[in-house]
């Protein structure tokens, strides 16, 4: 299949896919004269990019990855354990400051209740 055609069923513009390449994640890929020719795998690889950009990965964490003809499927998958390490860490860290919030939100509404009974009394 030709540049458009990945594009599209990949859900990713030409000019991604060229970056892509350009960088090494898609390993050789085939000409056809002018043309790159693009293969199921290629699509595959183009989608496992895409997937993994959608879930918080750069291109630079995937080069040393994914870059070449083979994935490394044991760096990916400890890389994989390290984001979700760090988002356990971001999602403690969100809790704390949110009840830090809701404390300070407390003190607040406890302030304003003084305040009104001040004004009333």
């Amino acid at each position: 299949m030709y540049i458009g055609e990945i594009a599209r069923l990949a859900g990713t513009s030409p000019k991604a896919l060229r970056h892509y390449e350009a960088l090494g994640l898609l390993g050789d890929v085939r000409r056809a004269g002018a043309y790159r020719v693009y293969t199921q795998q290629d699509l595959a690889q183009v989608k496992l990019i895409r997937q993994a950009q959608t879930l918080g990965f750069r291109l630079a964490e995937l080069l040393p990855i994914l870059a070449g003809d083979d994935t490394d499927w044991a760096a990916l998958s400890q890389h994989i354990a390290a984001k979700r390490a760090q988002l356990q860490d971001d999602i403690a860290r969100l809790r704390r400051l949110d009840a830090e919030l809701g404390e300070i939100d407390a003190e607040i509404l406890d302030c304003l209740t003084r305040q009104r009974l001040q004004a009333a009394a």
